[in-house]
């Protein structure tokens, strides 16, 4: 359980990192609005994969609801970031991904 624990960790702190600088590197595309959805789940996600870590580093009762929620959430923000052209958006889908796979593991 520690190493899926620990992997779990790992990948939610990628996916912070990488939702942060899409969300960053985002506003200073040119054509923002286009942008609008990716800058949107970019913050839910990072948001998510800070509580995820919160949980699991408290041992929250909540960690595998809170993990879950936190996979689904990096899946649909892959799954935006993957529409874009951007080294930024790809590099965040595939942090976004790992993220998912590593939470719904630990859950498993």
């Amino acid at each position: 359980m520690k190493s899926t624990y620990e992997e779990c960790l790992q990948a939610c702190r990628e996916c912070l990192e990488a939702c942060n600088v899409c969300f960053d590197s985002c506003l200073k595309e040119d054509d923002v609005k286009m942008m609008v959805d990716c800058i949107r789940l970019d913050r839910e996600c990072a948001d998510a994969c800070g509580y995820a870590i919160q949980a699991m580093t408290r041992n929250s009762p909540f960690v595998k609801e809170i993990c879950e929620i936190c996979a689904t959430i990096c899946e649909r923000c892959a799954d935006e970031c993957g529409k874009h052209d951007h080294d930024h958006c790809k590099r965040c889908a595939e942090a976004c991904r790992k993220c998912a796979e590593a939470c719904r593991n630990m859950v498993a």
